[in-house]
């Protein structure tokens, strides 16, 4: 009975232990099966969407075409004021850096000698005159005695000689009149045009003499106006010259290289007449009005050549290029939302853009961000930059 018993409670806990071994496998194979869903599910979550880049459309577009160059300023006129006549110098009649308009007194030199000189050759031509109206009076008398055969010809051919010498006396007295008045003139020493001096090289009391190396006694520079000089590159000089068109001026802008706050506005004044072989650039010489009185020759310039007529170009920003050694290349978005690598070639700088001269079509939409972290060939979700057209600026 015992037995029966226990092999009954055996059976029993056998069959136990098999349920529970089955649950527990069920149990196992349930929960693999989740993790394993979970885990396909989680990189398909976890995808990062197509990165963002923000493009323009470029289009043709009516602009000025500027070049820079650094220049030099020059005056207009300037001159070396020297005396013409020697003597002591008695008055200086300005101020250093003084504005002074044309024909204004500067200097005085003692003018007591060359006062003198004009009243002796004013008493030499009055007697040279005297004389030659004798001479004339007695050419006329011997005229008339030979006339009537009373003197020979000899005496009338002596007086009309006579008469002749007189005649030349007055024009030599009259020339010596004439530079006498002349030197006179040149004690008083005035400018030949306006403009600001510089300072007196020479006080009151100084003994100046004249010679071919004579003291420069101050210097005139004209400030109205001034002259900015460059050198232009031939392939520039060639297409600035070929556009103009008439009497259309080539523009001209000009900051100083010390302070860009103020923009001069001028225009060509002539191009030198030959090329520079050694460089491969011509001097070219704008000219400025000195609007605020600020120019002042010596001084650096910074200078942007314009066309003369707008010209049709595309632009694109500077932050829209990429640089592959050698090579320049954007990326162009195509109508798929793809981005695709485009070799350019870029023209002049233009108002932070630059001129693309080949490479790209209008109606191209060009990438402006990112270009670091969008590879070739890649998705992109499109998005129009804040300016959609880069501005047009003459």
């Amino acid at each position: 009975m015992s037995n029966t018993s226990s092999k009954r409670q055996s059976r029993g806990w056998f069959k136990l232990s098999l349920l529970l071994l089955i649950a527990a496998a069920a149990v196992a194979v349930y929960f693999n099966s989740a993790i394993s869903e979970q885990t396909q599910e989680a990189p398909a979550a976890a995808a990062p969407p197509p990165p963002v880049a923000e493009f323009i459309t470029v289009a043709p577009q009516e602009v000025r075409i500027w070049t820079g160059f650094s220049g030099r300023l020059s005056a207009v006129d300037i001159a070396e004021i020297k005396p013409l006549v020697g003597g002591e110098l008695q008055q200086v009649l300005f101020e250093d850096a003084q504005q002074v308009e044309k024909g204004d007194l500067l200097f005085v030199i003692d003018p007591r000698p060359y006062q003198a000189a004009v009243k002796r050759a004013e008493a030499q031509l009055t007697s040279a005159r005297s004389r030659a109206k004798l001479a004339k009076d007695e050419l006329e008398r011997s005229e008339q005695l030979v006339k009537k055969k009373l003197v020979s010809e000899s005496v009338f051919d002596a007086a009309q000689n006579e008469f002749q010498v007189a005649t030349a006396a007055i024009e030599e007295a009259g020339s010596a009149l004439a530079q006498a008045k002349l030197d006179l003139d040149y004690c008083f020493i005035r400018a030949p045009f306006s403009g600001q001096v510089s300072r007196a090289e020479l006080t009151v009391g100084n003994i100046i003499e004249t010679s071919p190396n004579a003291p420069v006694l101050t210097t005139l520079v004209a400030n109205d106006k001034l002259y900015a000089e460059f050198d232009i590159d031939e392939q520039t000089y060639l297409r600035t010259v070929r556009r103009a068109q008439g009497d259309k001026a080539m523009p001209v802008e000009m900051t100083l290289a010390a302070d860009n706050s103020v923009s001069y506005q001028g225009q060509i004044h002539s191009f030198d007449n030959q090329l520079d072989v050694s460089s491969g650039t011509i001097r070219a010489r704008a000219i400025f009005e000195n609007t605020d009185g600020a120019l002042t020759p010596g001084m650096y310039a910074n200078v942007r050549l314009g066309t003369a007529e707008p010209q049709s170009v595309m632009l694109i920003p500077e932050r829209a290029v990429g640089t592959n050694q050698d090579k320049k290349f954007v990326y162009v978005i195509n109508e798929n939302d793809e981005v695709s690598y485009h070799e350019v070639t870029l023209g002049a700088h233009h108002e932070g853009n630059r001129i693309v001269l080949s490479g790209l079509q209008s109606g191209d939409r060009v990438v402006v961000n990112g270009l670091s972290h969008i590879p070739p060939n890649s998705k992109v979700t499109a998005k129009p930059a804040e300016t959609q057209q880069v501005a047009a600026t003459e």
